[in-house]
């Protein structure tokens, strides 16, 4: 019998089959556009995925992904770990180590490029995460092509890409993001708290930015047609947005609901990185709850790449559907 491992490094860089658009690799240079190139370190770009909703193009790329240790330490803390293990078993996951994935998402309405967070950033690269910028040359688009950033929340992986080198990344982007969050993480009141990590990322990365930020509240508006809600717990100011073009729809959650199973089927559970427990199970049981009353696909941050899918009502949560073709007919 033949054993295959899948190590730290293998897991984090190697691409699937999902690839969408990939452009021609040669000598190390992606070329994306006429005219344009893009200097990468491997011959296989990061996994991406396109599809329509209406009218809207939407690009999900795979930043990187992890091993991320017992899933019990991370989600179901507040329950026996008996109780985690019977569960993932029962799924046909692993009870000892999880895959935590990140993918940040872009939306190109004809007439703005708008970026849903900017992933891991360079600091994750040596273990072959960080691979946003790669993902965007490989369908077509450059970081000068981003005309809007939107920030979600402003936990590490979800800002970390903001800036390359001490310079922005992305540097024709304005900035959009929720005022409460920011004013969390860039109040002083952060540091010598647990918070004090993030809220130094944050002054880092985002607050260099203000002058070119519009702050949203709960029903904001990003353009027509992509719209904020206020969806707290995971962090203070955590938003979600309703996106909609041509009488179709799509929710792209963020942090809502961070694993597929042990998030929605037991959305009372407590997970390790919400900052207020249990504002974040009534967030997740009112978001999904929407969901899936509406039919309506939604877009999870940390879902199983493409990250795209469906929510079914259950008796003690929600069983996650990923999207098939449902955007290709």
């Amino acid at each position: 019998m033949t054993s295959f491992g899948i190590g730290r490094r293998t897991l984090l860089g190697t691409a699937g089959l999902g690839l969408v658009a990939t452009p021609a690799i040669i000598g190390g240079q992606a070329f994306a556009q006429e005219g344009k190139q893009l200097e990468i370190s491997r011959v296989t770009p990061p996994d991406i995925h396109k599809f329509k909703v209406g009218g809207l193009q939407v690009l999900v790329v795979k930043d990187g992904a992890r091993p991320s240790g017992a899933p019990g330490d991370t989600f179901g803390t507040d329950q026996p770990a008996e109780t985690v293990g019977a569960l993932l078993t029962e799924n046909f996951l692993p009870t000892d180590q999880f895959v935590n994935s990140f993918s940040p998402t872009l939306i190109d309405t004809g007439s703005d490029v708008i970026l849903f967070d900017t992933g891991l950033g360079k600091a994750a690269r040596t273990e072959g995460g960080g691979r946003l910028v790669e993902g965007l040359a490989a369908a077509g688009y450059m970081p000068e092509d981003v005309s809007i950033i939107v920030i979600t929340h402003m936990h590490g992986d979800h800002i970390g890409g903001i800036m390359e080198d001490g310079k922005p990344a992305f540097p024709k982007a304005r900035y959009i993001a929720g005022q409460a969050e920011y004013d969390f993480w860039t109040d002083t009141a952060r540091a010598g708290t647990p918070a004090e990590g993030n809220h130094k990322l944050v002054l880092a990365n985002v607050k260099p930015h203000a002058e070119k930020m519009t702050f949203l509240q709960d029903g904001g508006e990003v353009v027509s047609g992509v719209t904020a809600m206020l969806a707290p717990g995971h962090t203070p100011g955590h938003l979600i947005f309703n996106v909609e073009s041509e009488g179709k729809r799509l929710v792209l959650t963020a942090d809502t609901a961070n694993h597929y199973v042990l998030s929605l089927q037991r959305p009372d559970w407590e997970v390790k990185f919400d900052m207020d427990k249990a504002q974040a199970a009534a967030t997740r049981k009112k978001v999904f709850d929407m969901i899936a009353t509406d039919r309506v696909a939604f877009l999870g941050y940390h879902m199983p790449f493409p990250a795209v899918g469906f929510a079914e009502r259950q008796e003690m949560g929600y069983r996650f559907v990923p999207k098939t073709y449902q955007f290709d007919i």
